[in-house]
């Protein structure tokens, strides 16, 4: 049996106390992953997501729109991670040929290493978890998330499915 299923049939543990520790790890489990991912190749979930999807499309560029409908942020968020990302040479802008207002950015071969270098991201594991579940796990599962952040007055808060810590609208470097 594991530490977790101890903590949650042993009756003198408040099921209270329970879901909270259970809350507990997964922060503590998103806190290692950045550092993880910190210390391997020097980049946020939030810009290591930017790489994966430009690495996803067959041209390897997409426009700052597309990329902040994907990740579910903001064009600003998008232009502050781009910003960082252009910097550290993974990423780069270019103007479209063919109508001089649309801007591309475009994952360079440093990009493409630094992705292919990085530990896998803590939403893919969770995403191959919540897909091997039944579907009426998976909804199961989606309400109860949904109504924690309900309780936790968290229903408003803009985020993105990219699992880290902080403000996603304030990238760290």
């Amino acid at each position: 049996m594991t530490q977790e299923a101890a903590i949650t049939r042993d009756s003198a543990v408040p099921r209270s106390d329970a879901a909270l520790i259970a809350l507990r790890r997964i922060l503590r489990a998103t806190e290692q992953y950045e550092r993880d991912l910190a210390q391997a190749v020097g980049l946020t979930p939030a810009k290591l997501r930017v790489l994966q999807i430009l690495a996803a499309r067959d041209d390897r560029t997409a426009t700052p729109t597309l990329l902040a409908a994907q990740m579910g942020v903001s064009q600003a968020t998008v232009t502050a991670l781009v910003d960082q990302l252009d910097k550290l040479g993974l990423t780069q802008r270019q103007r479209s040929s063919t109508d001089r207002r649309q801007l591309h950015v475009i994952l360079t071969d440093s990009g493409a290493t630094a992705l292919a270098e990085a530990p896998d991201a803590l939403q893919q594991h969770f995403v191959r978890g919540f897909h091997a579940l039944k579907d009426w796990e998976q909804a199961m599962l989606v309400a109860s998330l949904e109504r924690v952040a309900a309780m936790l007055n968290a229903q408003g808060i803009d985020a993105s499915p990219v699992l880290t810590l902080g403000e996603i609208g304030f990238p760290r470097p």
